[in-house]
């Protein structure tokens, strides 16, 4: 993701940062019961966390649309062209930078950050990269955020809402950082990646279809490598390799193909393995038998392939459990070491000493990082599952059902590790309440971003315990979605042979219901957390249980030193 300074929305005020997100996707002959699947994490710090419905919608003869700055929150947009679930009564509506021709209907979507899934199973991930151009609104007119919504409005098709967020990008004129989209339907994936030009007035992107029977991650960095043109599943920009030698980013033997992130990326941002690493892990656990090192040259290996044949077809769950980690068990697990406390805590909290919180503040964007930053001071490992993370969804598309009972948005809030995540059908009619609601500057009790986001940083206290009690609250709430998943499905089917309103209102009545009952036992499990644990104890089964601390962590800190005579130290 990205955020960049105000656009007049009062009462939040962003700076040039970069909270950045894990995108991948599984391809229908890669899944395990021939779905394909899109994941995303919003790793949006304490921005807008809301996910929120936005209705079809059919739009009278020469109707516009208008194209919305991207503004990180706490209300990334108000207004009513979007449904009713962003009108705010009292807050300024948001201004419009341009707009371009309405089509008649518009599909109705689940919408974040981004666009999430629409009514036709269309879904979209995404991840902000490093660019060498990074733009500000200007002449540049739309980006990332507008680009999704509008492939979402308007198209049932992958390769059909590549070309048509291509193109409009180009018209435009692009700005903010680089891009990531996965943009997948039932039946295929495509990995779509844009940045600005310099003068703001253009776009360079290129896209790429993700084999079938393939995985696919990105983590912050641009994945498409070599271009060939001649390729009908490789798509790019309007005279994208006279754009690039003109700019001289690209000044190859013209016979060879454009490498893309060599070309339009100064590599990883942040610092070295930022990115990489993430990608390593995951493909690791995807298939180990590749053997792939975690430890490259530089930030523009090919170490790493564009997809690779998982060792075992990959379901929801297994998705999920990709998102929930942080290194575990291996060389750099982040619940080891003095760095993780004595209660093994994964998290590490960002500060000014990090080079993503030092981006200039002159422009929108500023620049990335790369590790060549002489005032890089050190690094922490970056996890998949990150604190800051505002939601997370695995979407699930599945051909051989109707869109409005085979889309399936499985979604959660705050940190994947400590979230459980919840289905909502793509025929729904509407979201719960305690979804489109979660305003970071104020705490709220029926805010499900609220309830996540309490429990994750309360771990802190006692992490390797409450872990524990956290995971057990995981398994049972998404192992009976998991187990009810046929049931409800069947009876929807069925309704949905009828009318498929019936259908509609029937996944919708059941996901809210849902909803609601997480949201209750999600509190109801922090005040067991607060009393389980309170003053450094294990009150469970009995009250008072001394735990202290482990002894290499009491080694670590010195408390071998501490007062154990009335002797100063250092006297005889």
């Amino acid at each position: 993701m990205k955020s960049f300074v105000r656009l007049s929305l009062a009462g939040f005020l962003t700076t040039a940062t970069a909270w950045p997100c894990t995108t991948m996707v599984v391809t229908k002959g890669a899944s395990a019961d021939g779905s394909v699947i899109v994941a995303h994490s919003d790793d949006s710090e304490m921005a807008d966390p809301r996910v929120m419905y936005v209705p079809a919608k059919d739009w009278p003869t020469g109707s516009k649309r208008p194209i919305y700055p991207f503004i990180l929150g706490p209300q990334r947009y108000v207004g009513s062209s979007r449904g009713p679930g962003y009108v705010f009564p009292g807050l300024p509506l948001t201004a419009p930078l341009t707009y371009i021709d309405q089509v008649p209907h518009t599909f109705a979507y689940f919408d974040g950050t981004y666009a999430i899934m629409n009514e036709h199973q269309l879904s979209i991930g995404e991840c902000t990269d490093a660019a060498k151009a990074n733009v500000n609104p200007g002449p540049a007119q739309i980006d990332i955020s507008e680009l999704s919504r509008i492939a979402v409005e308007r198209c049932k098709k992958a390769r059909e809402a590549v070309v048509l967020i291509g193109k409009l990008a180009e018209q435009l004129g692009y700005y903010g950082w680089g891009e990531t989209l996965i943009i997948a339907d039932t039946e295929e994936a495509f990995v779509f990646e844009v940045s600005g030009t310099p003068s703001g007035k253009g776009a360079l992107w290129a896209a790429k279809k993700v084999p079938d029977g393939t995985f696919f991650v990105a983590a912050n960095e641009f994945r498409i490598r070599d271009l060939d043109p001649k390729d009908p599943d490789t798509l790019m920009a309007t005279d994208l390799a006279k754009t690039l030698r003109d700019l001289k980013w690209w000044n190859e033997d013209p016979s060879k193909p454009i490498d893309w992130l060599v070309a339009a990326s100064p590599g990883e941002y942040n610092h070295p393995y930022y990115s990489l690493r993430r990608v390593w892990r995951v493909m690791d656990r995807v298939n180990p038998d590749l053997k792939l090192s975690p430890w490259v040259e530089d930030g523009y290996t090919r170490a790493y392939p564009f997809s690779i044949k998982p060792k075992n077809k990959l379901s929801v769950a297994d998705v999920m459990s990709l998102y929930r980690d942080y290194y575990q068990d291996t060389e750099f697990d982040m619940s080891k070491g003095l760095s993780g406390g004595p209660f093994g805590d994964p998290v590490r909290f960002t500060g000014p000493y990090d080079p993503a919180q030092n981006v200039p503040t002159s422009g929108a964007y500023g620049s990335a990082s790369t590790g060549k930053d002489p005032t890089l001071q050190g690094a922490f490992e970056r996890p998949v599952s990150i604190f800051y993370c505002g939601f997370a969804y695995v979407c699930q598309a599945r051909g051989w059902m109707p869109s409005n009972i085979g889309g399936v948005m499985w979604l959660g809030f705050d940190a994947p590790l400590t979230t459980v995540f919840m289905p909502f059908y793509a025929g729904m009619t509407q979201l719960p309440s305690s979804v489109q609601t979660g305003d970071t500057s104020v705490f709220d009790r029926k805010s499900m971003f609220w309830a996540f986001n309490y429990v994750s940083n309360y771990l802190a206290i006692k992490f390797d315990y409450m872990i524990k009690d956290v995971q057990s609250a995981q398994r049972e709430i998404e192992g009976k979605a998991f187990a009810m998943q046929p049931a409800v499905e069947s009876a929807a089917l069925q309704l949905n042979s009828i009318d498929p309103k019936l259908a509609n209102e029937y996944l919708t009545n059941y996901c809210v219901d849902n909803a609601s009952r997480v949201l209750a036992k999600w509190w109801a499990l922090s005040d067991t957390l607060i009393q389980k644990y309170a003053d450094g104890y294990v009150n469970d089964p009995s009250i008072g249980t001394k735990i202290g601390y482990p002894a290499w962590w009491r080694k670590d800190v010195g408390f071998q030193n501490g007062p154990t005579s009335y002797k100063k130290p250092g006297n005889k």
